[in-house]
């Protein structure tokens, strides 16, 4: 496979990525959230990173990515902008 899109929530704590993820659990959707709480420009977007390949993304956040299923959530990843929460679009 040599791309994977994804949506993330870049925040400062790994609690608040634990927090967002019952949030979503509870029924918040993942594009509202991202609007919310993320720290990244593309959180005004829902969160939507669109497609890329290996070596695009620092190293944790693309092997968070590539190995989630279409639709599945990370748990956080830490990379030296803060925590993330990844989900797996196509």
């Amino acid at each position: 496979m040599s791309k994977v899109a994804a949506s993330h929530i870049l925040v400062d704590q790994e609690h608040e990525v634990k927090d967002i993820i019952t949030k979503i659990g509870a029924g918040e959707t993942f594009e509202k959230m991202a609007k919310d709480f993320s720290k990244c420009p593309s959180g005004k977007s829902g969160g939507a990173l669109g497609e890329f390949g290996r070596g695009m993304m620092v190293k944790p956040f693309e092997d968070a990515a590539f190995g989630l299923e279409v639709g599945q959530l990370s748990g956080p990843v830490k990379t030296q902008f803060g925590y993330h929460l990844i989900k797996r679009t196509k």
